[in-house]
């Protein structure tokens, strides 16, 4: 069994052990080094990951060949390319393990038989897609209505774990500025 995935589905689903017997027949385990790539741009997401323990990044390359950081996953979020999956495309972004990590994949091609069979089960996907795009949104929100400062201040006060976790180009990337006015950021805040 999956004690932290389940207690996460519980925040928002009740499963019953039956249903929670049939997702985890069809979980699979994987765990990442740092620096290790989950997906890479080019090959197929196979699904979605939850994180268990660690850190990750899903980006894609830039026009000006830039890395820019589209979402982090940490201890019980997921992350995935939802295009790929959508589509059956090949990605365009890379996901990978900023930390060693600990993650389940719940694979794309068992997720119309686990709907079908745990109802719930899609339901609580769908809350997950919305939390999702309810906080692409307000990301976006702040990275057009405020300024840099205030992003990085609004960040940090949501998220104080990140700064000492990620890289601080990777949070600069995140967060749409240069690591440059990070460095100045936090060398005012010292």
């Amino acid at each position: 069994m999956y004690p932290e995935l389940l207690a996460h589905i519980d925040n928002y689903v009740k499963l019953t052990p039956e249903e929670e017997g049939l997702l985890c027949a069809k979980i699979v385990p994987m765990t990442l080094k740092k620096k290790e790539f989950l997906l890479e741009a080019g090959k197929h997401c196979h699904g979605n990951y939850f994180v268990v323990k660690g850190c990750t990044r899903l980006y894609f390359i830039n026009s000006k060949l830039n890395e820019q950081i589209l979402h982090f996953g940490i201890e019980n979020w997921w992350i995935t390319d939802q295009d790929s999956l959508m589509t059956g495309r090949p990605a365009n972004c890379y996901i990978q393990a900023i930390e060693p990590s600990e993650l389940l994949l719940l694979p794309e091609k068992d997720c119309a038989f686990l709907f079908e069979q745990v109802p719930h089960l899609e339901s609580y996907f769908r809350i997950m897609i919305q939390k999702a795009y309810v906080a692409a949104q307000r990301r976006i929100g702040f990275i057009f209505n405020q300024t840099e400062e205030e992003r990085y201040h609004n960040f940090i006060s949501h998220f104080p774990g990140f700064v000492q976790r990620v890289p601080q180009y990777m949070l600069a990337s995140y967060l749409g500025f240069t690591p440059q006015f990070l460095s100045r950021m936090r060398a005012k805040k010292s």
